[in-house]
């Protein structure tokens, strides 16, 4: 039950997905009935991405509002190892979370989904209502073993369709409720990545994808920055962890359409929690809010993956792009879109202004309640800016400048400058054209102001600083800061 200053807020994030997987950002071979719809009730937001294209820091980033440069998770909690953990360990405890702030001006907080930022046996602090599954990396979208509220077991079905019905049960016990809830729904689909995508059981939506050619999908060759990329990572990861898929799923039709139809189970879910908040008659009094953590390439560029997945580590469109759909009946006008350069970090900063919290302001997070009621058309700076460990991109209307870390013990990577207008799928470099010499400066320029405001020395990389419990990097790193370096569990170790 909302009241008139805090209303409720669904937060429905998906694993691993760009934006133009979505009928209502132009795909014409996915079925997306339900976010479609979503997008036509709301705001859909056309230039949306990520701080990150890891699942780990994205999420750091919307808990906090910080950069990982500022919150220090760089890379994906690599829960394959969570043995070696400390008990009961979260990595962003102690940080001035999402959850926690909502949670003291009177929400009920829940936690449905994926966690992947600590120890899933236990509730993040700031959740009232904890279900979440124990693989973070996804093993399959079938036979997971849960945790609910202290309580473990093992759940043979779907997923999506578990988590969709966990949140419904929680939506109906909050109709009589006398505070405002906060619904966190992290799907953990569509995925992308073997053996999830490549396993044999099939879903409610396999047979609309059957036949699909995938078009939506370009078919290139691998890259050599892929291929580098793999090499390094096999080079230095032990037996157990195969990036292997990495080179082999681009082009693969049978994965290409199992991440179809993974999406159009998600859109399903999407369509049931939205019918059910209005069956509820709390539409009105509910901001429901769509959005991924990540991109993921698929092929685009010669890569399948995240921005790491390449060496050196790249943010084309492909891997930071993001779906971002917000819907609250009188406040956002139905059927519009927005422009504007954002951040799914500015989620941060925008749950808190709907609940009337006001943010840090040490934080980069933006609110966007001016562009969402329509006061606004962008930002005062219409930028936005992320980092994957050794590269450090900011976008602009008409420019994506890729900055990579420069070390005399590092390999030259060169930086690259895209004009996104003329080139939106980033393939002509600009970087060495006398022509645009004078914007690579003032790009340049703008990253490193706004890294100098939105880092602090203990997990800033390019400084020495150490990451949060796992690095994609780690020799590359150790080659420039030396083999002591080595990712910590907290900064009072560092």
């Amino acid at each position: 039950m909302a009241t008139s200053s805090k209303p409720n807020i669904v937060l429905i994030f998906t694993d691993n997905q760009q934006a133009s997987t979505l009928g209502c950002y132009g795909n014409q071979e996915i079925h997306t009935p339900h976010l479609n719809a979503l997008a036509n009730e709301g705001m859909i937001f056309d230039n949306a991405f990520c701080p990150n294209a890891f699942c780990s820091p994205c999420r750091a980033s919307l808990m906090t509002g910080l950069m990982p440069s500022q919150h220090g998770i760089h890379s994906w909690l690599d829960d394959r190892r969570a043995g070696d953990w400390p008990g009961g360990w979260h990595a962003l405890t102690g940080r001035a979370t999402l959850p926690e702030q909502l949670k003291q001006v009177g929400y009920n907080t829940a936690l449905i989904g994926k966690y992947h930022l600590g120890q899933p046996t236990s509730p993040m602090p700031g959740f009232d209502h904890w279900v979440t599954m124990e693989d973070g990396h996804v093993r399959s979208f079938y036979r997971n073993q849960i945790t609910e509220n202290g309580k473990s077991y093992f759940h043979e079905g779907h997923s999506v369709d578990f988590f969709t019905d966990k949140a419904l049960t929680f939506l109906q016990q909050q109709k009589s409720a006398d505070q405002p809830f906060f619904l966190y729904l992290p799907f953990p689909a569509p995925y992308g990545h073997w053996p999830a995508t490549r396993e044999a059981d099939r879903c409610r939506h396999s047979a609309r994808y059957d036949a699909c050619p995938i078009d939506s999908i370009p078919r290139q060759g691998l890259s050599k920055a892929a291929v580098d990329g793999f090499l390094m990572r096999n080079k230095y990861s032990d037996a157990a962890l195969d990036f292997s898929m990495l080179l082999r799923a681009p082009n693969d039709l049978a994965t290409l359409r199992n991440y179809y139809a993974q999406i159009s189970m998600v859109d399903e879910g999407v369509g049931r929690i939205v019918e059910e908040l209005d069956r509820l008659g709390m539409r009105d009094d509910t901001i429901v809010i769509f959005t991924a953590d990540h991109g993921l390439s698929m092929g685009h560029h010669g890569f399948w993956g995240h921005g790491a997945a390449t060496m050196p580590s790249n943010l084309h469109l492909a891997a930071h792009s993001i779906p971002l759909i917000v819907r609250q009946r009188g406040k956002v006008a139905a059927g519009t879109r927005s422009s504007a350069m954002v951040s799914n970090m500015d989620l941060y900063a925008t749950v808190l202004d709907a609940a009337s919290i006001d943010a840090d302001n040490a934080t980069p997070s933006r609110s966007l309640t001016e562009l969402l009621n329509g006061h606004a058309t962008t930002h005062d700076d219409d930028a936005v800016y992320s980092e994957q460990e050794e590269t450090r991109v900011v976008r602009t209307q008409k420019w994506a400048y890729f900055q990579r870390f420069c070390h005399a013990n590092s390999p030259a990577f060169g930086d690259e400058l895209y004009d996104v207008q003329a080139d939106r799928e980033e393939t002509v470099n600009l970087i060495d054209d006398p022509k645009h010499a004078e914007i690579g400066a003032e790009l340049r320029d703008k990253l490193a102001a706004f890294f100098e405001t939105n880092s602090i020395p203990e997990a800033n990389l390019w400084q020495g600083g150490r990451p949060i419990q796992n690095s994609a990097r780690i020799e590359y790193w150790q080659e420039v800061w030396g083999d002591e370096w080595t990712p910590v569990f907290t900064y009072e170790d560092a």
